[in-house]
């Protein structure tokens, strides 16, 4: 089967890839490789897939309607899962049109592109930030999330409501992933823990946010690559017995999981574990909240383990402790 895999150099996308290509899929990936942080992190991801058998790369991004257009009739990929969009809750106050260009303009490409090219199944990462100032916990696809705090969540609660047209007008089956902070090796340097590491081992201060007071739902990659991996073949139907108070499926070939560890975790916490790892104790300065946090994340997973019989297993120990060997490994 061929599958395209877009945002491939990216950290999701670089582990779902070599996944993909171990199980003997044939992979097409494509990622802008923007600078929207540390550029030789992505090529050496590139390089690693490149390596392997069935791997073709093509430098475009998902905003190039005609790059796209060509992409899809030249390569008639069965599969797709969209993964490229511009990333960050902060970025997205300080560059809000990048988000429009990538993650709405980019988006509707790949929808016209899927439509145009018929796919069996277009899977697309969305993210717990649609749950904005949700106060019910923990989180359920089947919540009202018309309360975004970030343009970032508002364009990830966009790419569901575009999905949904599609699904309808077009019957292309879609299935959105709402991601829960999702670290790990190869991970994105912009995310807390990533610079909490860099600067414990340097020797640097840390600045936590809101005093610590704050709890995440902490996802390791290997668990949100098992989780993609399985809902493939699971392609939506249309639910004739929807209901509005199922609003994770619908009358479309539409469907909405939570791919999250189901186990939030104070950030005082997580940064206990990450000093443990490194045999260091951090220097901490507390902060107030930033606008376009949330005070919790916390996945509700269950219509997710009832469809593929899986739920994220990584302890925090174990995925902190895989991270900071990698860290080590590649920068020191």
């Amino acid at each position: 089967m061929k599958i395209l895999v877009t945002g491939a150099a990216g950290f999701i996308g670089f582990h779902l890839s070599r996944r993909l290509l171990s199980e003997g899929f044939e992979v097409i990936g494509i990622d802008n490789l923007n600078e929207y942080y540390d550029v030789r992190l992505k090529k050496d991801r590139l390089k690693i897939l490149k390596e392997i058998q069935n791997f073709t790369f093509m430098q475009m991004g998902i905003e190039d309607k005609s790059s796209i257009d060509e992409l899809f009739e030249s390569t008639r990929p069965e599969i797709v899962i969209n993964l490229a969009a511009q990333a960050g809750v902060r970025y997205s106050i300080e560059k809000p049109y990048a988000y429009v260009e990538s993650n709405l303009v980019g988006f509707v490409n790949i929808l016209e592109a899927c439509r145009n090219y018929p796919v069996k199944h277009l899977l697309y990462a969305s993210s717990s930030s649609v749950y904005g100032g949700n106060q019910k916990i923990p989180f359920s696809t089947d919540d009202n999330v018309d309360h975004p705090v970030s343009l970032y969540a508002a364009t990830k609660k966009s790419n569901e409501l575009m999905a949904h047209t599609y699904s309808h007008l077009y019957k292309i089956p879609t299935t959105g992933l709402r991601f829960f902070t999702v670290y790990g090796p190869y991970g994105r340097p912009d995310m807390a823990y990533f610079s909490f590491t860099k600067n414990i081992v340097e020797g640097k201060s840390i600045k936590v946010f809101n005093n610590g007071e704050m709890e995440r739902d902490f996802t390791y990659i290997d668990d949100i690559v098992e989780s993609i991996f399985r809902l493939i073949d699971k392609v939506p139907q249309a639910n004739s017995k929807w209901k509005e108070a199922d609003i994770s499926s619908s009358f479309a070939p539409y469907k909405i999981y939570n791919i999250g560890n189901n186990t939030p975790v104070s950030l005082l916490k997580f940064i206990e574990t990450i000093e443990s790892a490194i045999g260091k104790e951090a220097d901490k300065i507390f902060m107030e909240m930033q606008d376009g946090d949330v005070q919790k994340t916390y996945a509700d997973i269950s219509d997710l383990e009832k469809t593929i019989d899986f739920k994220p297993k990584t302890t925090l120990d174990e995925g902190i402790k895989n991270f900071v060997i990698w860290y080590k490994d590649y920068y020191l």
